[in-house]
């Protein structure tokens, strides 16, 4: 199965937390966290169109003027979910220049803040000079913050000191394509593969022509369904028993986790003091999740020089595939 989300640590373990998912076929990327972008092309951040901050302390947030800077000029919006705050962080960061030659300017920043009371919806026009509309209050039902009927991503509501999120992106379902039944037929890949799993996921028309083709007659003979991918992704959480049942519902089934292992269990209490998770701790929710890999993010400077530790600890506890991230 080639995979649909295709993920990517953009800083090392000691750096700001950013995870970049390019959605192959698409053209289309999604991120989580804004910590350290400066360093990635125009062409990859203009294809950013939702992002989901885990919570805005400066680490995981600084790189949202660099996106900012990258998007300014397109027709697509940029959806941005996190804690409630989000909505006056982001409006902070908009106040912070003036905007009085962008009038003609089309971007959209949605920006959703998420709550126990369900998720608060501000949007930022370029063409009011990003001044902030009235707010709305949206229902979320099963932590579910976006669908657009082809990702789900869930949240749910972690104590950090303050509230952070973890979240899920999984992919509703995987359209695999039979290339030596596409041969067969005298077809050819191409971009208008694209558009048949569009037609599929949208419910169109069996009598929808593609290639020649009525897309009734071609997906039962070139395309098959199977179940979609998921990743996990969880940074700054204290260890408590709540944060790790409701980290472990998250990632349940996950084929990928990314999280941080902030500290070694030698320094459990420091964890505690610090509202961070350890190395034992995630290899241990992964393990039981059933978590297909672990991808290790966010440590603590202090394990620079022997960030070994930290791998080995979480791989004893999960027994599966454990990596670093690699910038």
């Amino acid at each position: 199965m080639k995979p649909t989300f295709l993920a990517k640590a953009l800083n090392n373990p000691f750096e700001d937390p950013c995870l970049y998912v390019r959605l192959l076929r698409e053209k289309r990327a999604i991120l989580f966290d804004m910590g350290k972008l400066d360093h990635i092309a125009a062409s990859e951040a203009n294809k950013v169109t939702e992002a989901f901050v885990t919570h805005t302390h400066i680490d995981h947030f600084i790189g949202f003027d660099h996106l900012l800077r990258n998007i300014l000029g397109r027709r697509e919006p940029l959806r941005i979910f996190g804690p409630d705050e989000i909505i006056g962080c982001i409006q902070g960061k908009l106040s912070g220049y003036v905007w009085n030659l962008i009038g003609q300017y089309p971007l959209r920043i949605e920006a959703y803040g998420v709550s126990q009371a369900g998720m608060r919806h501000v949007s930022f026009h370029a063409k009011r000079r990003f001044e902030p509309s009235e707010a709305e209050i949206l229902p979320v039902a099963g932590g579910v913050v976006f669908s657009d009927g082809h990702i789900t991503v869930k949240a749910a509501l972690l104590e950090h000191d303050i509230t952070c999120l973890g979240f899920s992106m999984e992919e509703d379902y995987h359209i695999n394509i039979d290339k030596p039944a596409l041969e067969k037929m005298g077809l050819e890949v191409g971009p208008w593969l694209g558009e048949f799993k569009k037609a599929l996921r949208a419910g169109a028309s069996e009598d929808t022509m593609f290639e020649g083709f009525r897309l009734g007659e071609l997906k039962d003979k070139i395309s098959m369904i199977t179940r979609g991918q998921k990743i996990a992704y969880i940074m700054d959480s204290s260890p408590t028993e709540k944060n790790i049942e409701k980290i472990s519902e998250l990632a349940n089934g996950a084929g990928s986790m990314y999280c941080e292992a902030y500290f070694l269990n030698r320094e459990a209490g420091r964890a505690s003091e610090r509202s961070h998770l350890t190395a034992r701790i995630i290899g241990t929710i992964a393990k039981d999740a059933g978590v297909g890999e672990l991808v290790i993010m966010h440590c603590s400077p202090r394990y620079s020089e022997n960030v070994r530790e930290v791998y080995d600890e979480a791989a004893q506890y999960f027994g599966g595939r454990v990596s670093l991230a690699r910038g």
